[in-house]
C-alpha cells in the first residue's frame, strides 16, 4: 500500500509501514506541511489493519535538522496565538507518536538535531549509525526545547535532561546510547537490514494487542501514585486476559504449538 505526499514517502510491506522524511535538500527540516503530513501518515498507519510496526527514517545525509530557516523567520511575525497554534501542531505530532497504538521505530542514518532529535526521542525504539550526531540545540539560538522536554525527562531522567537541554551540546551516537536516548548502533551497510529484522521479529513473535496495551500502560502509569498504579495494573491485567490474543496464546502454549502472530 502506498500514499502520496509532498515531503514524505509512505510504503507498507510485510506488516511494516515505512514513513520516510523526503526533504533531503532542506536536511529534512520541519515546516508546517511536513509536520501535518507526518500526522496524516501516522494516523493512516495506525488505522491500517495490515500495519503492525512502523519504521520512521529519512532520505539524504541528515535525519532531520529541526525547523528550517524560512519557517523560523516566519514565526517571528506571528502573534502569541499563532505561535501557540503552531506549537500545538508539533506537540500533537510528538504526542501522537508517543501514544500511537502501534510500535514506532526510528532509523537514524544522519544527524538528528533540535526538533529532529525530538522526533527520534518520542519513538519507542531508536537505532542509529555510529556517525550520527544528536542534540537539542534550541538554547543556542534563543529558543526553548519545550515540547521534547516532557518526553526526554521520562526517557532519561532529570539530571541527564538538564545536561543536554541546558548546554545544547551535540553528542555522538555512542554517547546517545549511554544516555538512553537510542537503543543501539549499526554500521551504515547493516542498519537497514538490522532494523527491518528487528521489526519483523516484533511482527512475528509478539501479540499486537499485547503491544498496544503495554505501550499504553507505560505512558499512563508514570503519572500515577503507587496505589493508583497498582489498581490500574490489576485492571489492565484482567483486561489483557480477556483479549483474543491472550486466549489464542495460552491455547497454543498449552498445546505446545507455535503461534503465528
Amino acid at each position: 500500500m502506498t500514499m502520496n505526499f509532498n515531503y514524505i514517502e509512505y510504503l507498507t510491506l510485510d506488516r511494516i509501514t515505512f514513513i520516510t522524511l523526503n526533504r533531503p535538500e532542506k536536511r529534512n527540516a520541519f515546516n508546517e506541511i511536513l509536520v501535518e503530513e507526518l500526522k496524516q501518515a501516522f494516523t493512516q498507519a495506525e488505522q491500517d489493519e495490515h500495519t503492525k510496526v512502523i519504521i520512521l527514517k529519512a532520505n539524504g545525509k541528515v535525519f532531520s535538522a529541526g525547523a528550517d530557516l524560512g519557517y523560523l523567520q516566519g514565526l517571528q511575525k506571528n502573534s502569541y496565538q499563532e505561535n501557540l497554534a503552531d506549537s500545538n501542531n508539533l506537540k500533537d505530532l510528538y504526542q501522537q507518536i508517543y501514544t500511537l497504538k502501534k510500535v514506532v521505530i526510528a532509523q537514524v542514518e544522519g544527524h538528528a538535531i533540535a526538533g529532529g532529535c525530538g522526533l527520534a526521542t518520542v519513538c519507542d525504539f531508536t537505532f542509529a549509525i555510529p556517525e550520527a550526531k544528536f542534540g537539542y540545540t534550541e538554547v543556542k539560538i534563543g529558543f526553548v526545547p519545550a515540547i521534547v522536554m516532557v518526553f526526554l525527562i521520562r526517557k532519561i531522567g532529570e539530571a541527564k535532561t538538564k545536561e543536554l537541554l541546558l548546554t545544547g551540546k551535540l553528542i555522538s551516537a555512542a554517547e546517545a546510547k549511554e544516555y538512553g536516548i537510542i537503543n543501539n548502533t549499526f554500521i551504515a551497510d547493516k542498519i537497514n537490514s538490522e532494523v527491518t529484522s528487528f521489526a519483523l521479529k516484533l511482527c512475528e513473535e509478539t501479540s499486537e494487542q499485547s503491544l498496544q496495551i503495554t505501550k499504553e500502560m507505560i505512558a499512563k502509569v508514570q503519572d500515577m501514585n503507587y496505589v493508583q498504579a497498582f489498581d490500574y495494573a490489576a485492571e489492565m491485567n484482567a483486561k489483557g486476559r480477556g483479549t483474543s490474543d491472550c486466549k489464542a496464546g495460552i491455547t497454543s502454549f498449552l498445546n505446545k504449538e507455535k503461534i503465528n502472530w
